[in-house]
């Protein structure tokens, strides 16, 4: 099922049911922009994906390879502040 933004956002409820069914993609400006689908279908992909990344999640295999670098920055930041009022130190899952 394709629906515009417009109508996902006004029949939201009716979207959460239907996406227990089958995925609803959102269109905007006749373009995909996202997708809603069930928890048990979001669960499922989940599942495949985890043993790729070794059990772990995205951010915590992230931060298991750049953790160093990771470690750098939040020093940084903590030493001479952010650059922008809206950005905030990246946080190691867990």
């Amino acid at each position: 099922m394709h629906v515009s933004a417009t109508e996902a956002k006004n029949k939201f409820g009716q979207m959460l049911d239907e996406c227990q069914h089958h995925p609803v993609i959102i269109e905007k400006a006749g373009r995909r922009r996202g997708v809603l689908m069930s928890a048990a279908q979001y669960d499922q992909l989940l599942a495949k994906a985890l043993p790729v990344l070794g059990n772990q999640t995205p951010g915590e295999k992230f931060y298991s390879e750049y953790k160093d670098w990771v470690d750098m920055q939040n020093a940084h930041v903590e030493k001479h502040g952010l650059w922008c009022d809206g950005l905030v130190p990246w946080m190691a899952p867990g």
